[in-house]
């Protein structure tokens, strides 16, 4: 089958590798390059990197809403296009481009989050379980009929690097399975009543307000780990918390507790710290930052 694929992050690489093991992916589009790091030197993206390194033409216009685009991406003639993390909106022309349609690989379990942080937010809302839908891509947000899924276990280790890096593993798998099959899978509707929203991560939502359960704390901390990462400020300096328990004690929100460790007091339960990164240093458990550092004061 020939494809066009469309996707621009790491979560998009194994997708693009298992459709290329398989298929003829005759172009690939995905965000320009951009500047990154003191030097401002351009970065190209994972899937720019992967594309180039086998052969396979990238494409990285910033809108797909011009005539010009549009007609140039007709005239790949592929079969159908494969869509996993691309970034940009597209349009009705680019949808119905091709014979088979648009597929998307979709980090959730739809109806469940729909819309752009889909896997952070189903660790921070406690949800037992997520997984990936491959479904049509239709103008409407994330809204199209569904072709498959797949679940993974959420649990209490799950953080959001593991669970994105399980998710693009298994969209790989699945998108794979489903064009393989296409001519004899029904689709399924999305039932409108079950939506729901992941909106996108906002970098303020990443300091902790100890005022919240410990809980809200502890599930929020592993869901922004690796980014934007979770964290407090203490005399003037940002600590990151990359992992964390839940104990059940209880004191005044935002004060440390005596005794071994760090425990911060919280709305509801206390937070043990187990891995923290001071600012501009590297991640380490607890223990080693306390050897050379105490917290004395009430965090807020």
């Amino acid at each position: 089958m020939k494809i066009v694929f469309m996707g621009t992050p790491d979560f998009a690489v194994p997708s693009l590798k298992a459709l290329c093991d398989k298929h003829e992916v005759v172009c690939v589009y995905c965000q320009a390059p951009k500047e990154a790091g003191r030097g401002q030197k351009i970065i190209k993206s994972p899937i720019q990197v992967f594309a180039e390194s086998r052969g396979i033409e990238v494409r990285t216009p910033k809108s797909l809403r011009n005539q010009e685009e549009q007609e140039k991406f007709v005239a790949l003639n592929a079969d159908i296009s494969v869509v996993a993390a691309y970034g940009l909106i597209l349009p009705k022309a680019i949808i119905e481009a091709f014979p088979k349609g648009c597929l998307n690989v979709h980090g959730s379990l739809l109806p469940r989050w729909r819309g752009a942080a889909p896997i952070q937010r189903a660790i921070e809302a406690g949800d037992d379980k997520t997984g990936i839908t491959i479904m049509q891509v239709v103008e409407a947000l994330d809204a199209g009929a569904m072709y498959k899924k797949g679940e993974i276990v959420i649990d209490k280790n799950t953080t959001g690097g593991s669970l994105h890096d399980d998710m693009a593993n298994l969209g790989a798998r699945l998108i794979v399975e489903v064009l393989e099959d296409l001519e004899n899978i029904k689709p399924e509707v999305q039932d409108e009543g079950l939506v729901t929203y992941a909106s996108k991560i906002d970098k303020s939502e990443a300091k902790l307000d100890f005022s919240s359960s410990a809980d809200v704390l502890e599930r929020k901390i592993r869901a922004f780990n690796p980014y934007p990462g979770c964290y407090f400020e203490y005399e003037g300096e940002r600590f990151k918390i990359l992992r964390a328990k839940v104990l059940n004690e209880n004191g005044t929100a935002g004060q440390i507790l005596e005794g071994k460790g760090l425990k911060i007091a919280c709305g509801v339960g206390v937070l043990e710290v187990m891995e923290i990164q001071r600012q501009g240093k590297k991640a380490m458990p607890i223990s080693d930052l306390l050897r050379g550092f105490e917290f004395k004061q009430v965090i807020l």
